[in-house]
């Protein structure tokens, strides 16, 4: 009797292995599904990748620094040349401007 009761459960096991094994198959071929999907709704979302955000990110930064670097430059100029920013810019002579 105890060979019948291990020949039973070897095959129990042996089914509850293999169940196992399948529900992980199962699992996989959802995974890849959904994320087949998910990247389907993103690419028609107009959805930016986070890769292309970030290199974006890093030439603003670079972008904001120059700007500031290069609004110093001006105010130092300006300074040199004794002009203050909220005066205005006095035209050539010559140049007026047209009537229609």
């Amino acid at each position: 009797m105890t060979n019948g009761s291990n020949r039973v459960l070897d095959e129990l096991a042996k089914l509850v292995t293999d169940a196992a094994g399948a529900a992980q198959g199962v699992r996989k071929e959802v995974e890849t599904a959904f994320r087949g999907q998910a990247e389907r709704l993103l690419n028609t979302m107009d959805v930016v990748q986070r890769e292309d955000f970030e290199a974006v990110r890093e030439m603003a930064i670079r972008a904001r620094a120059e700007n500031t670097a290069l609004l110093a430059r001006i105010e130092a100029l300006e300074a040199l040349v004794g002009k203050t920013p909220a005066e205005k810019p006095v035209k050539p002579a010559g140049t007026r401007a047209r009537k229609s």
